[in-house]
């Protein structure tokens, strides 16, 4: 039995072990083989509703191991999850994310079952800007069309005129072809594409609760202790510390880049539980950085993921006027996305 949402009770038991026996090598590096006799039986238990209910679990490079590596269908940044949850065939979706991700994921699956398991996992981004806000702006600077990170509620998405993440937001943004955005909420990555760009950006002053943290200061202590080391740093950093870095870019191009370039010592400015999570798949590359949490990613556990299938709680739900608009918003971006892969198709 689960007392409670968070208390690890299942048995590890020999057919336990049996059904998880494939999943153990993926995670040997960052869990004991006490911790995964803990996580072990959630993962079989897990696996097993899966199959009875149609449901798929898709999970955010910031999650931990366990989940990451054990039970997600598919992995990925904000634009990644988004394309997963369009292009999935369950009747369920488990996002393994904060609340916004799994807003997205319902406005592009109308007819699904999406739970998140815990509904108090939320976005210092999305709280930081409400609908009255970007109606504001717009006033402020008529005809400027609004371009909002996906890293909001569904109610700002549907006063936007279309959505990005941090892969896609220079590219949304010179899609539009006019010379003013109002670009929301991030005001760091809005710096980023700002830089990257003709367009005039006008931000707005949100932060990421975890990439506001890091500094340029840190970096340098950084490159002093490990002088080979190659600094990755996600766009919602500071600008002193994107200027630090060796490589800017989305969770997504960060995997990319130590994927294609194997680097012998790595630091990611990010959320640290990635790093964790590509420890184990690249076992050649040292990682190494400043490690600070996002508190809401960390409210998503196995216990809770269980009891979300079990349960088919708690479900997200948006009001149909409001899902109609944020849902134009979204689909243009990923249809900016399907554009650039057939153009770079055909240019191969």
């Amino acid at each position: 039995m689960i007392e409670t949402p968070d208390r690890l009770t299942l048995p590890y038991t020999a057919e336990v072990a049996l059904a998880t026996s494939h999943l153990r090598a993926r995670v040997a590096r960052s869990l004991t083989a006490a911790e995964w006799e803990l996580f072990a039986p959630y993962v079989a238990r897990i696996e097993a509703l899966k199959r009875e209910r149609n449901a798929v679990v898709l999970a955010h490079h910031y999650q931990t191991p366990e989940i990451y590596h054990c039970v997600a269908d598919a992995i990925g940044d904000s634009l990644a999850l988004a394309q997963a949850a369009a292009a999935t065939e369950a009747d369920v979706i488990v996002m393994c994310g904060v609340h916004f991700m799994a807003e997205t994921a319902k406005l592009l699956n109308p007819g699904k079952t999406v739970l998140l398991p815990d509904l108090e996992a939320g976005c210092s981004l999305a709280a930081s800007i409400s609908p009255g806000d970007v109606r504001a702006l717009r006033a402020q600077h008529p005809g400027a069309p609004v371009v909002t990170y996906v890293n909001t509620t569904a109610a700002v998405k549907a006063e936007s005129d279309v959505c990005c993440t941090s892969a896609n937001a220079v590219s949304v943004v010179e899609s539009l072809g006019v010379p003013k955005v109002i670009f929301l909420p991030d005001e760091y990555l809005g710096a980023y594409v700002a830089a990257n760009t003709s367009v005039e950006i006008v931000t707005w002053g949100g932060h990421c609760e975890v990439h506001e943290r890091f500094t340029g200061a840190q970096i340098g202590e950084l490159r002093e202790m490990h002088p080979a080391i190659v600094v990755l740093a996600h766009p919602e950093c500071p600008r002193d510390v994107l200027e630090a870095a060796d490589f800017v870019g989305s969770t997504t191009a960060m995997l990319g880049y130590v994927k294609e370039r194997r680097p012998a010592e790595v630091a990611m400015i990010t959320e640290c539980s990635m790093a964790g999570n590509l420890a184990d798949a690249f076992p050649e590359t040292a990682f190494t950085q400043p490690c600070n949490l996002c508190p809401h990613m960390r409210r998503i556990t196995l216990p809770k993921i269980l009891r979300a299938l079990e349960t088919m709680a708690p479900q997200i739900g948006i009001e149909p006027a409001v899902a109609a608009r944020a849902r134009r918003a979204v689909e243009r971006m990923t249809a900016i996305g399907r554009d650039a892969k057939t153009r770079a198709a055909g240019a191969a």
